[in-house]
């Protein structure tokens, strides 16, 4: 699980969330956390639907870059 302190690196949005139906929604976009580890091995860690983090294939994201808005939004509701 990530820390507190941990800082946000990106924004995907899911684009397949085939064996991860409750955890993942499906066209929505997430905060990717930091995580060299997990990159390495071609994962990514964000908070999922349960509300705590796990880590995912990258292959289930597509990264996007996000108006200045709409990333302040999206940071204060992480």
């Amino acid at each position: 699980m990530a820390n507190s302190k941990q800082k946000i690196s990106e924004f995907v949005v899911c684009i397949n969330n085939t064996d991860y139906y409750a955890s993942l929604e499906l066209h929505k976009i997430y905060c990717v956390l930091s995580d060299k580890d997990a990159e390495k091995e071609g994962d990514i860690r964000l908070i999922d639907e349960s509300g705590e983090d796990y880590l995912y294939p990258s292959t289930l994201f597509i990264p996007i870059q996000v108006p200045r808005p709409v990333e302040n939004s999206l940071l204060q509701a992480s």
